[in-house]
């Protein structure tokens, strides 16, 4: 059974950087797409990122390109997202998700739909 866990979402302010860490456990399956997904109350959960956990490629949505990082750590089994320039339009409850997948084709899935496994979420708060 895999599992992820979000931690090191806080208060910040305009122009700070941030890091979100997401442990995962139970990685058993060939590979895994793992992605950063955000949503603010009342809206819809907006991807952020992904990347292919095997090949490393990854992939973002238009709104943070060039701001946020995501990367991981076979070692520490471990996904971060590195968050530079923050702009209070960045702030919500931000949720790491994984996808099993078999074999990986090029596709990074941004429907929160495709994702199987979530973590609770972590605050990311970013005051102007």
């Amino acid at each position: 059974q895999v599992h992820v866990a979000e931690s090191g979402g806080e208060l910040v302010q305009t122009g700070d950087s941030l890091r979100l860490t997401c442990a995962a456990s139970g990685l058993t399956f060939s590979d895994y797409i793992m992605a950063w997904f955000r949503q603010v109350p009342g809206g819809k959960r907006e991807f952020v990122a992904a990347i292919n956990w095997q090949g490393g490629g990854t992939y973002y949505a238009d709104s943070i390109r060039g701001r946020f990082t995501i990367f991981r750590t076979f070692s520490e089994n471990t996904v971060y997202l590195q968050m530079n320039t923050l702009e209070p339009e960045d702030t919500a409850i931000y949720y790491c998700a994984a996808d099993p997948i078999e074999f990986f084709g090029g596709n990074y899935p941004v429907q929160w739909t495709k994702y199987d496994y979530w973590g609770q979420g972590t605050q990311v708060t970013v005051s102007s």
